[in-house]
């Protein structure tokens, strides 16, 4: 029955004119509209927005827009031809043009208001009006909500032009900010790592802006000079938007009672979340206080789990304020992003994040943005003290879930049933000492080693150049880690309820350990060259980080699977970005 009901329901999708049919605005049919929009969406001057949940905008198009990349494996999802990402009408719907869009599709986007937390803390200086109410998506223009197979996906354009939220900027993102978010959406879905994805990128061929950026070869922390680049529009799908600060910003104004609906837009918003990101978990038939509580503690696992997957793979968000926390608990805005190369608890590529995002302390981060989560939605249990002490307790307890699930994770990676605390202690500090490649080092291990060589592939210096002793204390480490490893074998069992062997643990550890991971350098190279109209290392990369976890061609591994060059460190762009895109 199964079987045959998804296969009743499984859509090809070849046209513009088929995915039009499969429309479902539930954001706009069912929230507020902004009271002061204008209908047709013709919205691109900074204002403050007081109310409502969404204001409709009509995406401004890039000009002379070509095809750069798309996703093939997220169109085979959708069930999506491959030749409509090249397609004129998919391309002018994707690249900000709805002018033509086929009934019963909306001719106008629309873009939200949300606040900003640092840290824990509520900011309202970054609105240009001071207020709080002119910050938002100022370049993401949402373009269509649909039901596949299913599934709710919302088509968001990032640099889709100006909205009420643009701050005065130019609501344009630029090719380069843009493949790397194409291809970090398609990478971390193929590690396993909840994400936002990628459909399609389009650069334009004629249009341009200036962006400070760095000089060849510069090492200043901060862009040294502005350069022209081509305006791009890259469209990320996820089963909704919402991040925490929307939240926050319709539960500051519950609080503050800055108008007669505050409280009820903010439950309106409340239930909107629950039906779009936790349907499966949140039974509709429970009372508002319950789904808050629900929610809460569905987010906070969602989340816990996230940052665990972030460390597992290598990943730092660089800039995790509130605003940038995906309500369903995925990774969402790859800004100023890095994967880590030689091992640092305290690395961060943004140079204006701050230690408080640095590659370790993103757990503490979490935990400030699960603050405000809960921070916005007590208004809604006011006149529920029980339930406002349940919340309470689930914040209370964030930090205990996180450390647990670190926990498992290190012991997946190296390949044990549980965590040993000494043996992640001493190897932290041999790596920090040594030091290794992050990726590398793991993968190295995930083939069982019986000595320490094969494990130098990961390290970025002689073991003589570093603290006396130290190759005899990685080999102590190495036996100590076998020692724990035989009697996991011995002491426990598979699924298939047979005692782990070698191959066993070899493969499980491969499956934890990417091979490749999307390192900055590997990503300045395929954008430079897009800026002269050659995607083909683009579409190289997309195909190698796609498949992260396998053992590739020899010609890849010799390309990709290596330490960090010298001549890469300290090199701005390349080592450390600011957040110009």
């Amino acid at each position: 029955m199964t079987n045959q009901l998804s296969q009743k329901t499984s859509v090809t999708v070849e046209t513009v004119d088929d995915l039009a049919k499969l429309n479902n605005y539930s954001l706009m049919d069912t929230l507020n509209c902004d009271p002061d929009a204008t209908s047709n969406g013709v919205d691109h001057a900074p204002r403050q927005v007081f109310s409502g949940h969404y204001v409709p905008v009509k995406p401004t198009p890039i000009e002379n827009p070509e095809y750069v990349a798309h996703s093939n494996s997220f169109f085979a999802e959708l069930g999506f031809a491959d030749s409509m990402a090249q397609s004129a009408d998919f391309m002018s719907l994707f690249s900000g043009d709805l002018s033509n869009v086929p009934e019963p599709m909306s001719k106008v986007g629309w873009a939200c208001g949300y606040a900003l937390s640092i840290f824990g803390t509520e900011y309202i200086q970054q609105c240009p009006f001071r207020t709080g109410n002119g910050y938002g998506d100022g370049r993401a223009v949402s373009v269509l909500e649909a039901v596949i197979n299913d599934k709710r996906w919302e088509m968001q354009l990032k640099g889709g032009g100006r909205t009420p939220y643009c701050r005065g900027a130019d609501g344009r993102a630029v090719l380069r900010s843009s493949v790397r978010e194409f291809l970090a959406q398609e990478h971390m879905h193929a590690l396993g790592v909840p994400t936002s994805r990628s459909l399609s990128l389009y650069v334009s061929k004629t249009e341009t802006v200036q962006r400070p950026w760095y000089s060849e070869g510069s090492n200043a922390q901060d862009p040294d000079q502005m350069i022209t680049e081509a305006v791009a529009i890259s469209t990320r799908v996820a089963p909704s938007f919402i991040r925490v600060g929307q939240l926050e910003l319709f539960g500051r104004r519950a609080r503050k009672q800055e108008h007669p609906q505050a409280m009820a837009e903010l439950e309106q918003l409340m239930l909107h979340l629950v039906d779009r990101e936790y349907a499966d978990v949140i039974d509709q038939q429970l009372t508002n206080e319950e789904k808050v509580f629900l929610l809460a503690r569905e987010f906070r696992s969602r989340l816990t789990s996230l940052i665990a997957n972030w460390i597992r793979v290598g990943y730092c968000q660089g800039n995790f304020n509130s605003d940038n926390c995906a309500a369903g608990g995925f990774t969402l805005d790859y800004g100023p992003f890095g994967f880590c190369d030689v091992f640092n608890p305290q690395y961060q590529p943004w140079t204006g994040g701050g230690q408080h995002f640095a590659f370790f302390n993103q757990g503490v981060a979490a935990e400030r943005n699960f603050l405000m989560f809960c921070t916005a939605l007590s208004p809604l249990l006011m006149s529920k003290p029980d339930y406002l002490e349940q919340l309470q307790q689930l914040v209370n307890g964030f930090s205990a879930e996180m450390e647990a699930k670190m926990e498992q994770m290190w012991a997946a990676k190296l390949g044990l049933n549980t965590f040993d605390t000494a043996l992640f202690n001493e190897l932290e500090t041999l790596m920090l000492q040594t030091p290794v490649d992050y990726t590398l080092f793991f993968r190295e291990l995930s083939s069982l080693p019986d000595n320490i060589g094969p494990l130098t592939k990961s390290f970025y210096r002689d073991l003589s150049q570093g603290p006396k002793g130290l190759e005899q204390r990685w080999s102590a480490w190495l036996a100590q880690w076998q020692t724990l490893l035989d009697s996991s074998m011995v002491g426990s069992t598979s699924s298939a309820n047979m005692p782990r062997n070698c191959d066993e643990i070899a493969s499980q550890m491969k499956l934890v350990n990417p091979k490749y991971t999307l390192r900055e350098w590997l990503l300045v190279p395929a954008y430079q060259q897009a800026s002269v109209g050659n995607y083909s290392l683009v579409r190289e990369l997309q195909d190698v980080m796609t498949q992260p976890y396998a053992e590739q061609s020899q010609d890849v591994e010799d390309k990709y699977y290596r330490i960090k060059a010298s001549e890469f460190f300290g090199v701005g762009g390349c080592s450390h970005l600011s957040c110009s895109s």
